[in-house]
């Protein structure tokens, strides 16, 4: 063979080499590199649900509603509300999908939770906003209010772990069975009323008219039990019409027909990017619905859509901040509990404090990976790592911690780690349940005005 022929086969196979080999390597990097995350996100997970574990009164089955370190020790808020309760139920559901506990643990647990909530004092079969842990009686010196959004978890919660566990099925089924959502509902505007004060006999003045807010789980669940109509869902407003000119911009849009009922569909501009806005910006307000009802799946030119967005646009606002970490929502503080927000995203934006709590970041898992993979090592270096998984805030600026671990928060990380690491398991259980299946259409049928 001549020099120059075999050098030819030289450079050829180079280049086969090249064309294989390479992306190979890459492939298998990027596997080791999504087995680490995994194996780190199980990790967080084990160690959050040790909150559930360390401070769920074994009698009852209900969960402290936060526990603080001070410079006095331990402070143990043993209090719980229905939304506390549900964030329990649904973790340990978590727990079991995720490999840390048995299924005959998670029921056993569970069956206790369930008989307390059978015994508890209730409203039309809905959940006062505040019990005592330890027996389960209602927290009078906390009020006696009847909360739509509290309960519309509480239903989650339910259906999720009638779906999961069957022989908890008949259980659940009644508790869901009798919340009577109707006695919360307005039917002359369409939209269901903050809650009610039983002790005044009072309904709130206020409604829940913003749709991309948390209470849209009660709206759905009550919209799948038939308590009220579907037309509900499309009464909510996307952005407040646009002659409302106290919002924080003036929407674009048009105004779009659906079963009947006009809906404008608004939207806001952030650094040139469309989308719907939440009340007042925070991360929760926008995902938390997501862990149970099918948005990422289902809404995918709308709610799944904007979700993704709103994840991206809470990065670009703290990127634009210059702080060293995201995740904009209400959370503990050192002293209390405060609401917080990328400020620009809200109809009536929240302060930003420059303050980031981890339930955020976790929430945005399934629209960020890689990016809530960084901001957790950004979280760490923030020395938020604590023995439940992460203390709830800390102030990017200062680098002050709120050394609190909250019920609410806690499950949703872990519901949101066990949604991202087991393809949407804690949604496919609601969705399995008729109440989550009926509205589905809903989802899909709607377009934002943010393509």
């Amino acid at each position: 063979m001549n020099k120059v022929k075999a050098w030819s086969l030289f450079l050829t196979f180079c280049l086969l080499t090249s064309l294989t080999f390479t992306p190979m390597v890459a492939t298998a990097q990027q596997t080791s590199k999504k087995a680490a995350f995994h194996s780190e996100l199980k990790a967080v997970a084990n160690k959050t649900y040790g909150y559930f574990t360390d401070y769920t009164d074994p009698n009852t089955g209900l969960t402290y509603d936060e526990v603080r370190t001070t410079e006095k020790g331990t402070e143990e808020a043993k209090r719980t509300s229905p939304t506390n309760i549900a964030m329990y139920m649904m973790s340990t559901v978590s727990a079991e999908q995720l490999g840390m506990i048995s299924k005959k643990e998670a029921v056993t647990r569970l069956q206790t939770t369930l008989n307390s909530l059978e015994k508890m004092d209730k409203w039309n079969g809905l959940f006062y906003n505040w019990y005592n842990t330890n027996d389960g009686s209602l927290k009078k010196d906390w009020g006696e209010f009847i909360s739509q959004v509290d309960n519309g978890w509480m239903s989650a919660g339910l259906i999720v772990v009638g779906q999961a566990y069957q022989e908890l099925h008949a259980q659940t089924s009644q508790l869901v069975n009798a919340m009577n959502y109707t006695t919360l509902y307005d039917p002359k505007v369409g939209q269901f009323r903050g809650g009610y004060d039983v002790a005044k006999g009072e309904l709130t003045e206020h409604h829940y008219g913003s749709f991309y807010t948390e209470p849209r789980v009660g709206s759905y669940i009550a919209i799948g039990k038939g308590d009220v109509p579907k037309e509900h869902w499309w009464k909510m407003y996307r952005t407040m019409p646009a002659e409302f000119d106290w919002q924080s911009q003036v929407p674009q849009g048009k105004t779009i027909k659906y079963d009947g009922v006009k809906v404008f569909e608004g939207s806001y501009v952030y650094k040139k990017q469309k989308f719907v806005p939440s009340w007042g910006g925070s991360m929760f307000e926008a995902l938390m619905p997501g862990m149970v009802i099918k948005e990422k799946e289902l809404g995918t030119r709308a709610l799944g859509l904007n979700n993704k967005r709103y994840v991206q646009l809470q990065i670009q606002y703290a990127k634009d901040k210059g702080y060293a970490a995201w995740g904009f929502s209400p959370a503990a503080t050192p002293t209390g509990y405060s609401e917080f927000a990328a400020t620009p995203l809200g109809i009536s934006g929240y302060k930003d404090g420059a303050t980031v709590t981890a339930h955020a970041t976790f929430l945005a898992l399934e629209y960020a990976p890689e990016a809530a993979q960084k901001n957790i090592k950004a979280l760490q270096k923030l020395k938020m790592a604590g023995k439940y998984g992460f203390y709830d805030s800390v102030n990017v600026k200062t680098g002050e911690l709120a050394k609190a671990y909250l019920a609410l928060d806690q499950g949703m990380i872990m519901i949101s780690i066990a949604n991202y690491l087991e393809d949407g398991v804690i949604r496919d259980y609601f969705h399995s349940d008729p109440i989550g299946k009926k509205p589905e259409n809903l989802l899909k049928k709607e377009v934002f005005s943010i393509q």
